[in-house]
C-alpha cells in the first residue's frame, strides 16, 4: 500500500546522517529488526522524506553484513533522489494498487540476454514511487554487485530509471554499455 507522506522543503540530510549513525549503534547493540531499530519520531521523520524504516533497516543490515556496503554516501545519494522525486512528482501520479510480489520479474528473467535487469528496473520504479513492499529491497546484495559489474552506481541507476520514465530501452542500453 502506498501512502503519500506530508513533506516540506527542509534540510533533512544532517538528521538522516545522525539517524544512520544512531541506527548502526543500535543494530550493533542487538536491535536488529526494523520495528525495534527506530523510535516513533524517527519513523515520522523517515516518512517525511519518503523513506520507510524497513528500507533504512535493510541498508543498515547490509552495511553491517557486507563489510560496509552500501556506504552512507550511497544510501544518502539514493535517498536524495527519492526525496526529490517525492517533492516533484506525486501530484502527477494516480494512486497505484499494492504490488503483488508474484507479478514482479523473477531474478532469472532477462532482457537482451541480461538476467536480473527486468527485476531491478521494476524495483527501482517501486523505490521512486515509494511502493516497495517490506520484503523487497532496492539496492540489495544482488543489485549492488550486478550494477558494479555494469559500472553503474545505485543512485545513477535510480536516476536513470526516473529519467527514462516507462521506457526501458535507455536503461537496458546503459547496462549493456557498462557490461561491454
Amino acid at each position: 500500500m502506498s501512502t503519500t507522506p506530508t513533506h516540506a522543503p527542509f534540510d533533512w540530510e544532517p538528521q538522516f546522517v545522525q539517524l544512520w549513525h544512531q541506527a548502526l549503534a543500535r543494530f550493533a547493540s542487538g536491535r536488529q529488526s526494523a520495528n525495534r531499530l527506530f523510535e516513533p519520531s524517527e519513523r515520522t521523520f523517515l516518512a517525511s522524506i519518503g523513506c520507510t524504516e524497513q528500507e533504512l533497516f535493510d541498508f543498515i543490515e547490509d552495511h553491517e553484513g557486507y563489510g560496509g556496503d552500501p556506504t552512507l554516501d550511497t544510501v544518502l545519494a539514493v535517498q536524495r533522489i527519492r526525496f526529490r522525486y517525492l517533492t516533484l512528482v506525486p501530484a502527477s501520479l494516480p494512486p497505484v494498487p499494492s504490488v503483488n510480489l508474484k507479478a514482479l520479474p523473477a531474478k532469472t528473467d532477462a532482457v537482451d540476454g541480461i538476467a536480473w535487469l527486468p527485476r531491478l528496473i521494476a524495483k527501482a520504479r517501486l523505490k521512486l514511487r515509494g511502493e516497495l513492499p517490506p520484503e523487497l529491497m532496492y539496492g540489495c546484495g544482488g543489485d549492488r554487485p550486478f550494477l558494479r559489474k555494469c559500472g553503474i552506481t545505485l543512485q545513477d541507476f535510480l536516476q536513470l530509471t526516473w529519467d527514462s520514465g516507462t521506457n526501458d530501452r535507455p536503461i537496458i542500453d546503459a547496462v549493456r554499455r557498462g557490461r561491454s
